[in-house]
């Protein structure tokens, strides 16, 4: 009889064993290696490519001797579609060097140096705007129907921007929180 020496247990995952998780802003890390795909089917995909770029190949050939005189143009179309038209309601958007907040139709977006994290509006509990008493530091807090927040603050230029930006933030969280609620 084989016995396997070691733990058999999978490492665990959250923010009790990782201090740099987050959730909703960074996806967890699992132990499963890059090429997580079984030998075989690597073995058939990787086939299945080689036929593929023998055959365009093949048309590319052909194509090429007919037209050799005729200018060359891109058959590639953007896959990207645009995704809805945006609405003309408010827009609410405040950024310094390193943070910045979108509020709009599809929700609101916060994203710090190269983290980001996206609330579409029936993922929100609440939002809170905060000013600090000295400084020039605008603090907005996301709050989640389960209990998380997720604040961010912005530097501003003047401490005047931030009545500007408490009334655009108003005018979008009456537009789209409120319908979102109801």
């Amino acid at each position: 009889m084989e016995q396997r020496r070691g733990s058999t247990s999978q490492p665990l995952e959250g923010a009790g064993f990782d201090p740099a998780f987050i959730p909703g802003l960074t996806a967890p890390v699992t132990g499963e290696p890059e090429n997580g795909k079984p030998a075989k089917a690597r073995a058939e995909a990787e086939s299945e490519t080689e036929d593929v770029r023998d055959a365009t190949d093949a048309v590319v050939d052909e194509s090429a001797d007919e037209s050799a005189d005729e200018p060359v143009e891109d058959a590639v179309e953007p896959s990207e579609e645009p995704d809805e038209e945006a609405p003309d309601g408010p827009v609410f958007e405040a950024a310094d060097r390193r943070a910045r907040i979108v509020a709009d139709h599809k929700g609101v977006r916060l994203s710090l140096d190269d983290q980001s994290c996206e609330f579409r509006w029936d993922e929100v509990g609440a939002v809170e705007t905060e000013t600090g008493r000295f400084g020039k530091r605008f603090t907005v807090t996301v709050h989640t129907p389960d209990r998380r927040w997720y604040p961010i603050e912005i530097e501003a230029t003047s401490r005047s921007r931030f009545q500007e930006w408490e009334t655009a933030l108003d005018e979008v969280l009456d537009a789209y929180f409120e319908d979102a609620a109801d």
